[in-house]
Order: structure tokens, then sequence, then C-alpha cells
């Protein structure tokens, strides 16, 4: 059967980019990015797996009277963190499938 050997080649390859993208996505686990708002006087710190590590926020933008504000900035802060996980994931994983068109994939 002619092209058998190019099947079992490419499975190789495929097995080979699987363990390549387990091990970045594990890597990702320990990456951290933040994300900021108000001029950094709100700062959310996420993992590579978008779960949120730690939330700073400067005491002078702590007004009991402006709490929607400071919900804002939270939110805008967190957003940011989020898509910057999602940018470095792609970034990541990404590599590992440059080249490819494989469906269901990045």
């Amino acid at each position: 059967m002619r092209g058998g050997g190019n099947m079992q080649q490419m499975m190789k390859q495929m097995q080979k980019m699987q363990k390549k993208m387990a091990d970045e996505q594990e890597k990702l686990k320990e990456e951290k990015v933040e994300g900021t708002a108000g001029g950094g006087m709100v700062k959310v710190v996420v993992t590579g797996h978008k779960e949120v590590v730690d939330v700073v926020i400067n005491e002078e933008v702590v007004d009991p009277e402006d709490v929607e504000m400071l919900q804002d900035l939270v939110l805008a802060a967190t957003n940011e963190a989020m898509n910057k996980a999602d940018e470095l994931t792609a970034e990541r994983l990404g590599k590992h499938t440059k080249g490819l068109n494989i469906p269901g994939m990045m």
C-alpha cells in the first residue's frame, strides 16, 4: 500500500506536536501577565491559564462615595489581563501549529 509510511510519519509528527503543546500548556500555568487600569492604580495579575492570582488596588483610588468607579477599574484591569493571557497562549501554542492546516486547531 503506497503512502502508508507517509501517513505513519505524519502521525508521529502529530504526536510530537501534541507533546510539545502539552508541555507549553503546562508552562503557561506558571507564566503571569498583568492588566492595569486607572494609570496603574488597579493591577490584576493572571496566569497563562487565566487564573487570577493577584489584585492590587492603590488606596488613593478607593473612594466610598464612588465604588462604581473602582469596580469599573477592576473590571477593566481584569479584562486586559485576560486578553494578554489569551495572546500569550496563542503565541506559545501557535508556534507549534504554524504552517499546518488542521481543522479544529488554532
